[in-house]
């Protein structure tokens, strides 16, 4: 500890910017003028170890008193033993966190175990600067040396040694003074700056004193070009430091800047996606570990990715350690369960079976101070995907091997649907046609029209054409992918709009073949006239009466019926989705798919003008699709009355609903976030990155450049998502589970793909040839610059001796 305990007052953070030196005493109390939020404050940010609070039995509520002790404070210092007694036994704050006055001297025993004269050691900061704390450091200070010396242990900010030095008095006034490590040559009887010469300087962060009074320890921040402490450039007197993480984090700021391209770990640190990928893949093969070198060596390669992480984003194992601190100083706990996403369910609780028939069908509310619980809010359900692969794989392989004879089996087994052919034909029969009402008919009739319209607006015909130097003319032209399988979901609700959705592109983009999939009905083993209907419209030669990874796969791979396709497009559950990454990854398959897919998801951004009615509508059009479906509603200056007009519109509505019992459990674990300002919500917003994103707020259509990451806005009161899924034109097939950071929404070039030519003249070939051929010897490539080297040399381009 350090022999002085410096007292700060209201305006704390300010002043240990403005007199740095304070930090290296490593311990602070603040005076009972403190105010609660800057109690907090400076707990949390000042760097601070030990920070004490003088606290009077009326400065703070009971609540307050645990929360400044939640954030970081060590201990109350009190001088009402009657106080403690009752924080004690009635807010349950440990006994060790309260210290109260006796003879004039504070005694701690928790993070610094020590002896505080109230009226001597307790100093304001106003009355130190860098010669009284030099002068208060000597005067504690005692030593048995002949030549007056303090043994000095030297360590870093991870408290591994790095030597033991000698200071005299003068060199810790220059260490305290120019915040640096300063310390006495022995062997040259003088001052030594550490690195003046070498350039390892050290950067001083602490000092303190031991138990007895009679050495140091400095710790330290070791600068220079190889950050080595001993003259022998290792990082120790005793040598280099094993290979833990201290050394690993120096490793990884040493590759971020130096690896080089397209190495593994250039391609970590550029990727986000893939390095997110990698610890959730090494997180779940460390829980999977049994014995203790499985779990050693998993739990190695998680903590070098999350290290790769941190790195990345510029975070600390000094940031990492003080929330560590923090949660250590923590008096109440969390309830300590795990998220539900995370947790192995039986069924019954997989399809959400609390009986929730007699609570208020209502969102939480969460403050936007809430950290943990608005990390909570925005969490998507987990996709477990190795776990569904196990049992995506065989189907897959079973239609490979067998072609239409695994549909016919998988169909039977998931569908409960006897075929006798796994394909309908182009023209498809009347009788599929059965049932169709005119007013159908025309209400798909419109929505195709304005989906073609504005596809056919984005369709790229033309030829790009770019000159890049005299004689060396580059272009791109489109052509339309020739053959795509669309999957339409069948299951609990009837989906033509995605039929039109993926099938109207499809045309505009001029496919040759579109074949659609879409899981039979369990009554007659068709599928619904709308769908059949849409896919007369679009042209589909096809529709695979399957469903599930079966139909993928007979997409991907082609049967004797089902012709095979080069991209897979659609929506689906999770054995989809699985094989649809699958079928991507696999070289046999050839196939691309559109995007990966989560569960449906809306944002919606609401002001306090905003209609409640128009809002709970918008939130349940969302609910109704899946109990796994994410609802949530991100509040602009709601008031408690606003949030409570919503709830009540949420429940008053859902109870009209035919899917109640859905929207019952979708709304058990949707949210509102409570924000004070449009740049918070936005920010939020993409930092969700939602499938659809909903603007009910005053000049909605103002605040659209905000957005950086979404599937597709819906702008304004009169604008509800309902729109975009049929008739406005917009596609509805959309990136989920926070892939708007990464694709766009289904769209015309979605069915395109774009090639690239050039046409290179002589008088091009002498105006590139000659850098071509430069950059090709560098990589080593001789081949490639043979290729330019020949046709210079027989064009007379070549300058005279040319290599």
């Amino acid at each position: 500890m350090f022999p002085l305990l410096p007292v700060y007052g209201e305006d704390t953070i300010q002043t240990i910017v403005t007199r740095p030196y304070l930090s290296l005493l490593g311990q602070a109390v603040l005076d009972s003028s403190v105010s609660r939020e800057k109690v907090v404050e400076f707990a949390r940010e000042s760097g601070v170890k030990f920070v004490a609070v003088l606290v009077e039995s009326s400065k703070f509520k009971d609540d307050e008193i645990v929360e400044i002790l939640n954030n970081g404070v060590s201990v109350l210092l009190l001088s009402d033993a009657s106080y403690r007694d009752y924080l004690v036994k009635e807010v349950g704050v440990p006994s060790e966190r309260l210290v109260v006055l006796e003879d004039d001297k504070y005694r701690t025993n928790f993070v610094i175990v020590g002896e505080f004269d109230a009226k001597t050691q307790l100093v304001p900061v106003s009355k130190l600067d860098e010669v009284t704390i030099s002068q208060t450091l000597l005067k504690s200070l005692k030593t048995d040396r002949t030549d007056g010396l303090y043994t000095t242990l030297v360590v870093d900010a991870q408290e591994r040694c790095l030597g033991l030095v000698y200071s005299s008095q003068e060199s810790i006034r220059r260490a305290v003074s120019d915040r640096v490590g300063v310390y006495y040559s022995r062997s040259r009887q003088e001052i030594w700056v550490k690195g003046a010469t070498s350039g390892n300087t050290q950067k001083l962060l602490q000092i303190s004193v031991d138990c007895d009074g009679d050495a140091l320890k400095f710790v330290v921040e070791q600068e220079g070009q190889n950050r080595s402490f001993c003259h022998l450039n290792t990082e120790s007197c005793f040598g280099g430091f094993t290979h833990g993480l201290a050394s690993m984090e120096q490793l990884l700021k040493s590759r971020l800047q130096n690896a080089p391209e397209g190495s593994y770990t250039k391609r970590l640190f550029n990727d986000p996606a893939l390095l997110d990928a990698k610890i959730k893949e090494e997180a779940e093969e460390l829980t999977e570990a049994q014995d203790k070198k499985e779990i050693a060596w998993e739990a190695a390669d998680l903590f070098y990715f999350a290290l790769t992480k941190l790195v990345a984003n510029d975070v600390s194992l000094g940031d990492v350690e003080a929330n560590l601190n923090m949660k250590h100083l923590k008096i109440t706990r969390r309830k300590g369960d795990a998220k539900d996403k995370f947790i192995k369910k039986t069924p019954s609780e997989e399809n959400g079976s609390e009986d929730l028939t007699n609570k208020p069908i209502h969102l939480n509310v969460v403050p936007i101070s809430d950290k943990e619980g608005v990390i909570s809010a925005l969490n998507r359900p987990i996709q477990k995907t190795s776990e569904i692969m196990h049992l995506v794989n065989p189907i897959i392989e079973s239609v490979r091997n067998k072609g239409d004879k695994a549909l016919l089996e998988l169909t039977a087994k998931f569908d409960g649907v006897e075929l006798k052919a796994p394909v309908l034909e182009a023209p498809f029969p009347a009788e599929y046609f059965e049932g169709l009402t005119e007013e159908m008919k025309q209400s798909l009739d419109l929505s195709i029209e304005n989906v073609r319209k504005f596809h056919a607006a984005q369709l790229q015909t033309e030829v790009l054409e770019v000159e890049t130097q005299p004689g060396v003319m580059c272009s791109r032209f489109p052509r339309p992918i020739e053959k795509v399988g669309l999957y339409i979901p069948g299951g609990t609700a009837v989906l033509p709009s995605t039929a039109l959705m993926l099938g109207v592109p499809a045309q505009v983009a001029g496919c040759k073949e579109i074949v659609f999939a879409s899981p039979p009905r369990k009554s007659d083993g068709k599928v619904s006239p709308e769908v059949v209907y849409v896919a007369d419209k679009v042209g589909a030669s096809k529709i695979v009466l399957a469903g599930g990874a079966q139909a993928v796969a007979a997409m991907a791979y082609g049967t004797e019926s089902v012709p095979k396709v080069d991209k897979v497009l659609g929506p689906g559950n999770q054995f989809v989705t699985a094989a649809k990454m699958y079928i991507q990854n696999d070289t046999q398959a050839l196939c691309s798919i559109d995007m990966p897919a989560g569960p449906s998801e809306v944002l919606v951004i609401a002001d306090n003008n905003a209609d409640v009615d128009f809002v709970a509508s918008d939130l349940l059009s969302q609910a109704e699709h899946g109990i796994d479906s994410q609802v949530i509603l991100v509040g602009v200056n709601l008031t408690e009355k606003k949030v409570q007009e919503i709830q009540e519109a949420v429940h008053r509505q859902a109870l009209e609903l035919p899917r109640v019992d859905i929207v019952r459990k979708c709304i058990a674990h949707s949210s509102i976030i409570l924000c004070e300002n449009i740049e918070t919500a936005f920010d939020m917003s993409n930092r969700y990155a939602p499938e659809h994103l909903i603007l009910q707020i005053d000049n909605a259509q103002d605040y659209v450049k905000l957005v950086d990451h979404a599937g597709s806005v819906f702008v304004g009161s009169y604008t509800p998502e309902s729109c975009g899924d049929y008739s406005s034109g917009t596609n509805h097939t959309l990136p989920t589970y926070g892939y708007a950071r990464q694709y766009s929404g289904a769209n015309t070039s979605t069915f395109q793909k774009f090639i690239t030519s050039q046409n290179i003249t002589p008088e091009g070939l002498g105006n590139i040839g000659k850098a071509v051929m430069c950059v090709a010897k560098v990589e080593g490539l001789d081949a490639h610059r043979n290729a330019v080297k020949i046709r210079m040399s027989k064009l007379g381009l070549l300058p005279q001796g040319f290599e």
